[in-house]
């Protein structure tokens, strides 16, 4: 048993970070150190309901209260039955960015949750482009807002406030309506010079949506903005009961400001000074590079983001990376279980994986799309996973599954040769994080070849977002005017640990690249598929 833990525990000088990602939501506890003492998870999945991707409420708060129940458990079996969770430092709560969430004057939810996999808001993403001169992605805030207006959907003229999952869970737990500047990023455009929401394209967005019969002021049902470092709010005696149904956690704890699962992934990985970048690559896949400069022009496959703190962030996102992928591999671990075999899937996992890397570097030219979902960066509103070759193709285990790897990251790569062959980003260095880089060096090597960059792992970043947001609500404790969050993440949670490193292999390089050629003169098949299969 570690017993300094244990005190902290104790103690009260525990600080919680909380994250409901795509498939889990995970709670941990670190200490004064930043090292994850505890940790609890609920399993979640979204689910389709009248065409609309969906978490329900109750989805959301028995998955919160399982996660943290889960985590007490975790406390009880590591220090001891009496050691209940009373007091912490500090909380913050992170989750998956941008989508749908708007409620009227008595805090009802007014539509189900509308997550960022949604890709019905086309119309509103194209119009709000232009009049913006900026690139509005399908899944933010305001796209599904105009969407909603343009749609006339009755709920609109109800709207009181609007937030991401993130915003919802923190006003919850503390009363207070705001975001951290990175999650508000995925709401509407921010002005990295006030770091605020862009007035002018507020300004813009009301008169537009006045003419339309929406009689509201954007910047007043969206939340407020805050920095990482400052105080924003504290847990109430209802959030308090919400969080631990067991009523042993006490009120009064400081939180952090609330933040998407982009920022957080920028945290764990130590990527918020400029020309440092990481991918997250797990349900979904996004890249996240900090901007020296601004880009020459607005990029449909780019979106323009923050980090915590609000400096400019290139984001190259996709809705699609590991899920087909897994499907895969549970096809194989049914057919284990047909032949009379003992499955355990994490073997199977890095089997399947590493004997992927023995395969052709072009993978045979074997072509797979992993779209379960639409895929706004090619321009895709609906997903049908598909397999493609040729009779004289080179067709083996090998190949097959190394495919499967390349599809997960193709489209990533498509957007990140904007950044680096059109507008000449240049990037220090790269860290990855996610399930598919959990088979070590397998995920790294495929993609150091996809954007023909060397990518670090390193061990923290398994820990998540949950431990990101831990981290910024851990340094909103310890933050002064001379300690900037790149300054804390150096010297107090990294200290100049920057990870393993793979750098990419030339012929892998060159065959990722014949890959990427066939991968987008195929991608017509694709729209047939949705077309013929509906």
């Amino acid at each position: 048993m570690d017993i300094e833990a244990k005190k902290v525990i104790e103690e009260g000088r525990a600080v919680l970070g909380i994250e409901l990602g795509s498939t889990r939501i995970k709670s941990v506890l670190i200490d004064g150190q930043n090292r994850p003492i505890a940790q609890g998870s609920h399993q979640w999945e979204n689910h389709l309901e009248n065409g609309i991707w969906t978490y329900s409420i109750d989805d959301i708060w028995n998955g919160l209260q399982h996660s943290y129940a889960d985590l007490q458990d975790n406390v009880h079996s590591l220090y001891g039955l009496t050691v209940d969770i009373r007091r912490l430092a500090a909380i913050g709560v992170s989750a998956m960015m941008h989508g749908y969430m708007a409620f009227d004057k008595k805090g009802t939810i007014l539509v189900p949750f509308r997550t960022w996999r949604n890709t019905n808001t086309a119309r509103a993403a194209e119009k709000l482009s232009k009049l913006f001169d900026f690139n509005i992605p399908l899944r933010w805030s305001i796209s599904h807002l105009y969407q909603a207006i343009l749609d006339g959907e009755e709920h609109v003229a109800h709207i009181d406030f609007m937030t991401t999952l993130a915003g919802y869970i923190h006003w919850k737990l503390t009363g207070r309506k705001v975001l951290g500047i990175g999650d508000a990023s995925g709401m509407m455009p921010i002005d990295t010079a006030t770091k605020g929401y862009s007035l002018p394209m507020a300004e813009k967005f009301d008169r537009l949506t006045a003419s339309e019969g929406f009689g509201k002021k954007v910047l007043d049902i969206f939340p407020g903005i805050l920095l990482a470092g400052e105080v924003a709010g504290h847990l109430t005696v209802e959030g308090a009961r919400l969080l631990d149904v067991t009523g042993s956690l006490e009120p009064g704890i400081p939180f952090c400001p609330p933040e998407g699962d982009a920022g957080t992934g920028m945290v764990a990985t130590n990527a918020v000074a400029p020309r440092t970048g990481n991918v997250s690559a797990g349900t979904s896949s996004f890249s996240m590079i900090v901007l020296e400069k601004d880009l020459s022009r607005p990029y449909e496959e780019i979106d323009i983001v923050t980090t915590p703190v609000g400096d400019p962030v290139a984001m190259v996102h996709c809705n699609n990376c590991t899920s087909d992928l897994n499907d895969w591999v549970r096809l194989f671990a049914e057919f284990q279980e047909l032949m009379g075999l003992k499955v355990d899937i994490g073997l199977l996992y890095g089997l399947l994986y590493n004997n992927a890397m023995k395969g052709d570097p072009d993978c045979g030219s074997l072509l797979a799309y992993n779209f379960v979902s639409g895929e706004p960066v090619v321009r895709l509103a609906e997903g049908r996973p598909m397999f493609v070759r040729s009779p004289n193709d080179r067709f083996s285990l090998a190949n097959f599954f190394r495919s499967q790897l390349y599809a997960s990251v193709a489209v990533l790569k498509i957007g990140n040769d904007i950044l680096f062959d059109k507008e000449k980003v240049t990037v220090d260095r790269m860290t990855g994080h996610g399930g598919l880089f959990k088979t070590k060096g397998v995920g790294q090597r495929v993609l150091a070849a996809a954007l023909d960059s060397p990518i670090s792992v390193m061990e923290t970043a398994g820990e998540g977002g949950a431990w990101g947001i831990a981290l910024l609500a851990a340094y909103m404790l310890n933050k002064t005017d001379a300690l900037s969050l790149r300054e804390y993440l150096d010297t107090k949670v990294f200290a100049g640990d920057k990870g393993s490193e793979i750098a990419p292999l030339p012929e892998e390089v060159e065959g990722f690249n014949a890959y990427i050629d066939t991968y987008v003169k195929g991608l017509p098949i694709e729209s047939l598929a949705v077309e013929v299969k509906a």
